[in-house]
């Protein structure tokens, strides 16, 4: 009787949250991860193709209306808050006129590539 006790305890105690710290959880990333360093890439009057080869291909895309790329990056670590980042790039007659998102405007977003 005393065996299935502590059995019955042990199966109990697995489901706790007390073990949690101790077991291991691997980070979750998703998504296009991106630097600051690879917007800074980015140029006012780019193309679809000059912003797939800078930042790649884009996590979604309208299927509708191909005039904003939405790059998401999502990581989920196995420890500590979600982190989520996301850049905007919007198109104007097939050439980039503005981003926005969570990712600072590069100082020469303005200056065209042919400048």
């Amino acid at each position: 009787m005393r065996l299935i006790g502590i059995a019955f305890l042990g199966v109990l105690l697995a489901g706790c949250s007390v073990f949690d710290p101790l077991v291991y959880k691997i980070d979750i990333p998703q998504g296009n991860y991106l630097e600051q360093r690879d917007v800074d890439n980015l140029r006012v009057g780019m193309t679809h193709e000059q912003v797939a080869y800078v930042l790649g291909t884009p996590v979604a895309e309208n299927a509708f209306r191909n005039d904003t790329w939405q790059y998401v990056y999502r990581l989920k670590p196995g420890r500590g808050d979600i982190v989520v980042r996301t850049l905007l790039v919007h198109f104007e007659n097939g050439r980039v006129s503005r981003i926005s998102g969570d990712f600072e405007e590069p100082e020469d977003f303005f200056v065209p590539l042919d400048a």
